[in-house]
C-alpha cells in the first residue's frame, strides 16, 4: 500500500468520529523546557485515514530513541483507532508495540486537514519546547501540487477522512510562513513524509519561510521514514549540525531502509537559497520557446515523454528532462540556457537518493504530455507563484499541444 492511496470509510464511522469532544489537559501537564535545545522536531502526524496503523508504527520507532538533550521530538498524532488527536512529547521506551510516551495535551477531535491547526501546533510546540532550530514534518498522504488522480477534489497533502478536508499547496505555504513568524526566523527544515511532494512548485510556495525543503518525487511506501535510525543518527551528528546535514542524513537512512526491502523510492532535499537562480534560468527557458517551430516543439514533447516520470505521469524529473532535451539536438533551443538550468538545478538539490530511478536528479516539475491533462490543471497552475515567476505554464502548454 502506498501513501497515495485513499481510505474508504463508512458513513457511520465518520459520523461517530465527528462527534468527538475537544478536551484539553491542564497546562501543568505540558512538559515545558525552559532552556532551548538545539532542535525541536515537530511532526504533524495525520492518521485519520487508512495510514493509521503506520502512524502508530512510526511513533513506536520514535520511542526507540525518544527526545534527548539535543532534540525535542514532539508529535500531534491523529488516530482513527484511538478516535482522538493528542500532543505527545516522545520518550524512549523498550516496548515496540505500544506508544507509552506522555500525551501532554488531549485535543479530542481536531481537523488535521485544516492548515490553521498545523499553525497552532507549531505555535504550541515552539512555546513549550523551544529550540535554536526547527524541523517541521507533515506526515500523511500526498499528491503533489494538484488534484487526486480521479480529478474530483484537490487533495495536495494531509487528508483527514473524518472531516473530508486536506491542506492545499497554497495553504501549506501560509502555514509555513506563519510558522516562521512564530519562531522568529525561517523554518530550518520542512519535510513531507508523504507521496509526490518533492516538487519545485511546492518548494517555491514556501521559499520565504523555509531554508531547506525535503520531499519525495515518487510515491512513498506506507512505512514512510525510518524514524528510529534517523533519530539515532541525528543525535550522533555534531552539535552545530545544519539543516542541510540533517536532511542529508535522513535521505541516506531512507535509502538504506528501502534498499534492504528492495523497494523503489526517491527522497531529496532542496536548499531554497538557490531557488531564485533556478527560477531565472527556467524563465529564460520558457522565453526561448518562441524560437521553436512545430518540429522543434514536437521534439521537445518527445524529450518530455522520454524523461523520468513518476506515479502521476505529468510529474517529471526536471534534470532528466533537460538532459533528454539536449539529446534531441533541437537546433533553435538555446544550449547555454539549458546548461544554466542544469547547473542551477544541481545547486538547488543538495541531497538526492534514488532506488530504481537511475536518472532522477531530485526535483520534479509539472510537464503534461497531453492536452487533456493540461486543460484539467492549467488554470490552477497559472495561479501558483512559481508559474507567475517562471512562466513554466507556457512550457507545459506548448509541450502538451505539441504531443502526438
Amino acid at each position: 500500500m502506498l501513501r497515495s492511496l485513499k481510505a474508504v470509510h463508512t458513513f457511520a464511522t465518520l459520523a461517530s468520529l465527528a462527534l468527538g469532544i475537544n478536551t484539553i489537559t491542564p497546562a501543568s501537564a505540558v512538559a515545558t523546557t525552559n532552556q532551548p535545545k538545539e532542535w525541536t522536531f515537530l511532526i504533524f502526524l495525520n492518521g485519520n485515514n487508512n495510514l493509521d496503523s503506520y502512524g502508530e508504527m512510526n511513533m513506536n520507532q520514535m520511542e526507540k530513541v525518544g527526545s534527548t538533550d539535543k532534540v525535542n521530538v514532539v508529535v500531534q498524532w491523529a488516530s482513527l483507532k484511538n478516535r482522538r488527536v493528542g500532543r505527545y512529547y516522545m520518550e524512549k521506551d523498550s516496548n515496540p508495540k505500544k506508544v507509552t510516551s506522555t500525551m501532554v495535551e488531549d485535543m479530542g477531535h481536531t481537523d488535521m486537514g485544516d492548515y490553521e491547526n498545523l499553525i497552532d501546533f507549531v505555535r504550541w510546540g515552539a512555546k513549550n519546547y523551544p529550540a535554536k532550530h526547527y524541523f517541521v514534518n507533515v506526515w500523511d498522504h500526498g499528491s503533489g501540487w494538484h488534484f487526486n488522480k480521479d480529478g474530483a477534489v484537490i487533495k495536495d497533502i494531509s487528508w483527514d477522512d473524518t472531516s473530508g478536508n486536506h491542506i492545499t499547496t497554497e495553504q501549506l505555504a501560509v502555514a509555513l510562513n506563519e510558522s516562521a513568524k512564530i519562531i522568529g526566523h525561517k523554518v530550518d527544515l520542512y519535510g513531507s513524509d508523504a507521496c509526490l511532494m518533492g516538487m519545485v512548485e511546492i518548494a517555491h510556495e514556501m521559499k520565504d519561510a523555509v531554508s531547506v525543503f525535503l520531499g519525495s518525487e515518487e510515491t512513498e511506501p506506507a512505512d514512510g521514514w525510518p524514524y528510529d535510525t534517523f533519530l539515532q543518527g541525528w543525535n550522533r551528528l555534531p552539535q552545530d549540525a545544519s539543516a542541510r546535514d540533517v536532511a542529508s542524513l535522513l535521505t541516506k537512512e531512507y535509502q538504506k531502509y528501502y534498499q534492504a526491502r528492495n523497494e523503489n523510492v526517491t527522497l531529496s532535499a532542496f536548499d531554497l537559497n538557490f531557488l531564485a537562480p533556478l527560477n531565472q534560468s527556467l524563465r529564460k527557458f520558457s522565453n526561448s520557446l518562441s524560437l521553436l517551430d512545430r518540429k522543434g516543439l514536437e521534439l521537445l514533447a518527445d524529450a518530455a515523454k522520454d524523461s523520468t516520470h513518476f506515479t502521476d505521469e505529468d510529474y517529471v524529473d526536471l534534470g532528466d528532462f533537460i538532459d533528454q532535451a539536449k539529446a534531441k539536438s533541437i537546433s533553435s533551443l538555446n544550449t547555454s540556457v539549458m546548461n544554466e538550468v542544469s547547473l542551477n538545478a544541481k545547486n538547488f538539490v543538495i541531497a538526492n537518493i534514488t532506488n530504481g530511478f537511475p536518472r532522477a536528479q531530485g526535483a520534479a516539475i509539472w510537464i503534461p504530455t497531453d492536452s487533456s491533462t493540461y486543460s484539467r490543471y492549467g488554470d490552477r497552475y497559472s495561479r501558483l507563484n512559481f508559474d507567475r515567476e517562471t512562466h513554466w505554464g507556457d512550457v507545459a502548454k506548448a509541450i502538451a499541444n505539441a504531443s502526438k
